[in-house]
C-alpha cells in the first residue's frame, strides 16, 4: 500500500467516523427550513456552503469507495476538519434547537444523535 493509498484509506475512515447521519437522514434534514436557514452563503448565493455541503455527502455515502476520486477525497478531508472545529465551540447550555447543531447537522454530524 502505498503511502497514498494509506492516506486516502484514513481519510474514508474518518469520514465514515464524523459522519454519523445516513444519507437518507441527511436528505431528509436538509429538506428543512431549520437546515436552510444556517451558514454563510457565498455573495450572490441563495445557499449557505454548509448546505451545499451537505448535498454533497449525500453524495459520497451513496458512492462506493472504490468510485471516489480526489475530489471527493479532499471534500471528505473538508467534512471532517469542520465538523471538528465546530465541535470545539459547541455553545453552553441546550443546544437542540440551536444554529451551533444545525449547521453540524449539514455537515452530516448531529452532536445529539446517539
Amino acid at each position: 500500500m502505498t503511502a497514498k493509498d494509506a492516506t486516502r484509506q484514513e481519510t474514508v475512515s474518518e469520514f465514515r467516523d464524523t459522519v454519523n447521519l445516513t444519507a437518507a437522514e441527511l436528505e431528509r434534514w436538509l429538506d428543512t427550513d431549520e437546515s436552510r436557514g444556517v451558514g454563510q452563503k457565498k455573495d450572490g448565493d441563495d445557499e449557505s456552503v454548509g448546505h451545499e455541503s451537505g448535498r454533497r455527502i449525500v453524495e459520497l455515502l451513496r458512492t462506493k469507495e472504490s468510485e471516489l476520486d480526489d475530489d471527493d477525497i479532499a471534500h471528505m478531508r473538508k467534512v471532517v476538519g469542520y465538523v471538528r472545529r465546530h465541535l470545539a465551540q459547541r455553545p453552553d447550555g441546550d443546544v437542540t434547537r440551536s444554529p451551533w447543531r444545525y449547521s453540524l447537522k449539514n455537515w452530516g454530524h448531529d452532536p445529539q444523535k446517539k
